[in-house]
C-alpha cells in the first residue's frame, strides 16, 4: 500500500496541533499577536520576521515539506521556501540566531516528549 503524503513527511509521528505550539512559541518570543502569524496579508516587518521564523521552525523541527509548511500557514510552498531561505540568511544576526536556537531546542524537546507519550 502506498504511503500517504502525511506518512512520507513524518507528520504521522508529529503531535497533534504541533504547528499551533510553534505559532504560540514564536508569537511569545517575538511579541506579536498569534493571529498575525496566519494573517493573509504580509503585515509589518516584525510580524513578517516572526511568521518566517515560525515557518522555518516548522520545517526544521517537524520535518515538514515546504508545501506542508505553506498549507499550515496559509501560504504557497514557494513562500515557505523563501521564508526558510530568508531565516537561514539572517542567522548571522547573533540575537536572532540565539532566539531561534532556543526555540528550536525547546520545540524539539516538546515534540520528542509528546511522541514518547503517544507511544
Amino acid at each position: 500500500m502506498a504511503k500517504s503524503s502525511e506518512e512520507r513527511s513524518g507528520m504521522d509521528t508529529c503531535p497533534p496541533r504541533a504547528a499551533d505550539v510553534i505559532r504560540a512559541a514564536v508569537a511569545a518570543a517575538f511579541t506579536v499577536p498569534i493571529g498575525e502569524l496566519h494573517h493573509r496579508s504580509r503585515r509589518r516587518a516584525p510580524v513578517a520576521l516572526a511568521r518566517q521564523s515560525a515557518m522555518y521552525l516548522a520545517h526544521v523541527t517537524l520535518g515538514l515539506t515546504f508545501a506542508e509548511v505553506g498549507r499550515v500557514f496559509g501560504r504557497d510552498r514557494t513562500t515557505a521556501a523563501y521564508a526558510c531561505r530568508r531565516i537561514e540568511d539572517r542567522r548571522t544576526d547573533v540575537r536572532l540566531d540565539y532566539a531561534l536556537a532556543e526555540l528550536e531546542q525547546a520545540l524539539r524537546r516538546d515534540v520528542a516528549a509528546t511522541r514518547g507519550a503517544l507511544s
